[in-house]
C-alpha cells in the first residue's frame, strides 16, 4: 500500500527581509515524499488501515528533514505538516497524515506521550507525560494538479500563540502528485521571523503550562 515514487526536501537560509542583517540566519525546511495513492479513483470507506502504515514514512522524514537542515534537535523551534492529494484523490485521503507525520516530529523533538492513543482519540492526560514539543502541530491540505503549490503553517513547538515564529513556508514538489498520487509534507524551522517586531509572547518565557495541544 506504501509506494514512495519521489522523496523532495527544500532548505533555506534566510539572512534579511530588507532589514539588518541577523546575526544567525533563520533555517527553514520542508520535505515532501510523494506516494502512490491506494484509494484514487475510487470511494473507499475504511482509510484508517493506511494510517498506521504512514507511520515509518513520518520519522524517515522528520529525521531526514532534520538532518538536511543540518541543525542540532534542540534548534528546531517552530513545525507544520500539510498535504496535496492529486486530482483523482479526495481530501480525506490527505488527513491521514495527521497522526503519522505531526507525531513523528513531536517525537523527534523530545514529546514522550503515547501515538497509538491519539490514533484512537484519547486524551494525552492519559497517556504519559509529553516532555517537550507540546504544541499541536499545524496542518493544511487540499486536492491540486501536478506542481500545485502549499503553504505550511509554522508554530512553535510548545506554545502556538508565540507570535513571533507565525510563519509558513510554500512547498511544490515539481510534476507531483500525479491525478493517483499524494504529497505529504513536514516543515521546520529554528524560530523567529527574521525581523519579527509585533510583540507577544517569546519562546523564551514559555512555562510547561502554556502548551496548545
Amino acid at each position: 500500500m506504501i509506494d514512495i515514487r519521489r522523496v523532495f526536501t527544500h532548505v533555506e537560509h534566510i539572512h534579511h527581509e530588507f532589514g539588518p542583517r541577523a546575526a544567525t540566519p533563520l533555517v527553514r525546511g520542508a520535505i515532501g515524499a510523494v506516494l502512490t495513492n491506494p484509494f484514487a479513483g475510487r470511494y473507499e470507506p475504511d482509510i484508517l488501515p493506511m494510517m498506521a502504515l504512514l507511520d515509518p514514512v513520518g520519522v524517515d522524514m522528520a529525521h531526514r528533514l532534520r538532518g538536511a537542515m543540518d541543525v542540532p534537535v534542540e534548534q528546531i523551534a517552530t513545525y507544520g505538516k500539510g498535504a496535496i492529494v492529486g486530482a483523482a484523490g479526495e481530501l480525506e485521503h490527505g488527513a491521514l497524515w495527521h497522526v503519522p507525520g505531526g507525531y513523528a516530529m513531536r517525537e523527534l523533538l523530545g514529546w514522550k506521550g503515547d501515538r497509538e492513543a491519539y490514533r484512537k482519540g484519547q486524551a494525552e492526560e492519559k497517556t504519559g507525560q509529553p516532555g517537550n514539543a507540546l504544541s499541536i502541530v499545524p496542518s493544511t491540505k487540499k486536492v491540486g494538479p501536478p506542481g500545485a503549490a502549499l503553504d505550511v503553517p509554522l508554530t512553535n513547538i510548545n506554545a502556538s500563540y508565540v507570535r513571533g515564529q507565525f510563519d509558513a513556508i510554500e512547498v511544490r514538489v515539481p510534476g507531483a502528485p500525479a491525478a493517483d498520487e499524494i504529497v505529504f509534507i513536514l516543515a521546520m524551522s529554528t524560530g523567529y521571523r527574521v525581523h519579527d517586531r509585533v510583540g507577544g509572547l517569546r519562546a523564551e518565557n514559555i512555562s510547561k503550562w502554556d502548551g496548545l495541544r
